[in-house]
């Protein structure tokens, strides 16, 4: 895979290579939903998104429309040069447990303070993660939690070989 470059997107699709550096944060406004061990724990019409050159959309909801009971505080803490410290959760339901799923910025830096306690979901660790009723693909790699849908082109960062993109 080679890195992608910006240019025009087929019109009904967004390229990642189009996305801005540093990231932009803007409302959307479709249905996200998150589903884990049969249990619906996010549906939102308020969430927020972030934008950044080579990746997938990453979607942040806002903690009332969150089934919050099941998300543990885990022990890890995490810095983003954008966004600052996030804290990390495990989604844990009906004795099903999946690790550091989750991530907020109980104070994030102020071009992102619309996202503050916000919380976004790996796609990858949960049964289903739906973007205005479609499901999404995890975007590649362990680290990085976009979400890809059939309106967004790639390449994207997170794979084998795209690390020092």
């Amino acid at each position: 895979m080679t890195r992608g470059t910006a240019g025009p997107a087929h019109p009904s699709r967004e390229s990642v290579w189009n996305y801005p550096r540093p990231p932009r944060l803007e409302p959307f406004a479709g249905l996200i939903e998150v589903v884990f061990s049969e249990v619906t724990l996010v549906s939102s019409l308020q969430a927020w998104r972030v934008l950044e050159t080579s990746h997938p959309p990453t979607y942040y909801v806002p903690p009332e429309d969150i089934r919050m009971e099941y998300l543990l505080p885990a022990h890890r803490t995490s810095q983003c040069e954008w966004k600052g410290v996030a804290r990390w959760y495990d989604v844990t339901v009906a004795g099903r447990r999946a690790p550091n799923a989750a991530w907020s910025y109980p104070d994030p830096a102020t071009d992102f303070a619309a996202i503050r306690d916000h919380v976004a979901f790996y796609a990858g660790s949960m049964d289903g993660c739906f973007v205005a009723g479609e499901r999404v693909t995890p975007q590649p790699g362990e680290f990085y939690g976009g979400w890809i849908t059939r309106n967004i082109e790639g390449p994207f960062k997170g794979g084998p070989g795209t690390i020092g993109w």
